[in-house]
C-alpha cells in the first residue's frame, strides 16, 4: 500500500496536465472520512459498513472490504471507509468499461459558479450547462439515505457519492469557473490556470487546481515506513487538534448542501485568486501557507459536517429529505 502511495504521488508530480483530476486528492478525500468517522457513534459505524458491504456487485464497493484481510477487524473497517471515500474516482478508470460506463460521472465532483474577478470581489455571470451537478446530487442521496423504503443497495452506492462529494465542495475550486479574457468559458475550476511558465511543456505543466487538491499531502508528505491508514490518522489528528469540532459545531448547518457550496466558492476572489497569484509564476511562499491553512480548516469542517450528517442518519434512522 505504501509503495502504491509512492507510485501515486509520483505520477501526479510528473505527469500533471490542464486536464488534471476533477477531485480533491485521495489524501484529503480520506482525511475527511477520518475525521468524520471519529465523529460517529458505533451504531452509525457499524450500519454503514453493513449497507456498504450491501453494494451491488458491479460497483466493486463491497469487494474493498476483503482488503487487508489480516488486519485486526476493528482496522478493516476504518480502512474500508477511507477507501470508500475515494471510489467515485476509482470508477474512472476506464479499462473496467461497465463499471465506468455506470458509475463514473465527471460532472457530479464540482458545482461551479461562473464569475469575473472585478475589484477582488466575484462578479457572478450567467450560469452554464456544464458548471456541475454536486449539490443536487448531494440534496437527492441525502434523500435516498433518510428514506427507509430505499434498499441497501441504493443506499450503498449513496453513502460513497456523499463521503466523497462533500469533500470535493469544500475545496474552493470545485465551485468556481472564473471567466477572463483568456478564459470566456471559464477556468475550469482553476485547471486552466498555469503556474508554470509559458511554453512549458504539456506534460510538464502544473495548474492551480492540483495546486489545491494535493496541498495537504505536498505539506506534509509520507515519509519513512509509514502505512496509508496511520499517516492519513496523523493528518487528521493534526487538523482537529487544530480545529477541535467545539469550534465548529455552530457552522455545521446540517443538510445546507447549498450554503457549504457558496460559502466554499467566497474564497475564491479573496483566497485563491488573490493578488499575489500570478499566472505562469510558481505561487510564492506566503500563498502556499494561506492555502495550506485553509485546506486544513476546510477538510476539518468537511469531515465533521460529513460525521454529523451519517450519525444522524443512521444512529436513528428517519425518512425523508433533510431540512
Amino acid at each position: 500500500m505504501r509503495t502504491l502511495i509512492q507510485v501515486v504521488v509520483l505520477t501526479s508530480l510528473a505527469l500533471l496536465t490542464v486536464t488534471s483530476s476533477l477531485a480533491c486528492d485521495d489524501v484529503g478525500h480520506k482525511t475527511t472520512a477520518y475525521v468524520a468517522r471519529q465523529q460517529m457513534s458505533p451504531v452509525a459505524r457499524e450500519s454503514i459498513i453493513r449497507i456498504l458491504r450491501s453494494a451491488p456487485e458491479d460497483s466493486a464497493l463491497s469487494a474493498y472490504y476483503m482488503q487487508n484481510g489480516a488486519e485486526p477487524e476493528a482496522l478493516r473497517k476504518l480502512q474500508y471507509f477511507l477507501l470508500v471515500s475515494t471510489w467515485s474516482d476509482i470508477v474512472r478508470e476506464r479499462s473496467f468499461e461497465n463499471r465506468y460506463k455506470k458509475y463514473h460521472k465527471g460532472n457530479w465532483h464540482y458545482d461551479d459558479t461562473f464569475w469575473k474577478q472585478v475589484g477582488g470581489k466575484a462578479e457572478v455571470m450567467p450560469g452554464s450547462d456544464e458548471g456541475g451537478v454536486a449539490v443536487e446530487r448531494l440534496i437527492e442521496f441525502d434523500k435516498v439515505m433518510r428514506n427507509a423504503s430505499a434498499s441497501d443497495k441504493d443506499k450503498s452506492i449513496a453513502i460513497a457519492w456523499v463521503a466523497h462529494l462533500v469533500g470535493d465542495i469544500h475545496q474552493p475550486l470545485h465551485t468556481s469557473a472564473r471567466v477572463t479574457d483568456l478564459e470566456p468559458k471559464g477556468d475550469q475550476g482553476g485547471n486552466l490556470f498555469l503556474l508554470t511558465a509559458q511554453g512549458t511543456p504539456r506534460e510538464q505543466q502544473v495548474n492551480l487546481h492540483w495546486f489545491w487538491d494535493s496541498i495537504i499531502g505536498r505539506n506534509i508528505p509520507l515519509k519513512g515506513e509509514t502505512c496509508e491508514r496511520d499517516y492519513i490518522t496523523s493528518i487528521a489528528r493534526r487538523i482537529t487538534k487544530k480545529y477541535p469540532v467545539s469550534s465548529m459545531n455552530p457552522v455545521l448547518k446540517l443538510g445546507k448542501y447549498q450554503e457549504w457550496r457558496d460559502e466554499s466558492f467566497a474564497l475564491n476572489p479573496t483566497e485563491v485568486y488573490s493578488p499575489d497569484l500570478i499566472r505562469f509564476q510558481t505561487p510564492s511562499d506566503k500563498y502556499r501557507r494561506k492555502a495550506f491553512a485553509i485546506s486544513e480548516r476546510q477538510l476539518a469542517l468537511a469531515g465533521y459536517r460529513l460525521g454529523a450528517t451519517l450519525n444522524q442518519i443512521f444512529t436513528t434512522p428517519s425518512v425523508g429529505p433533510a431540512r
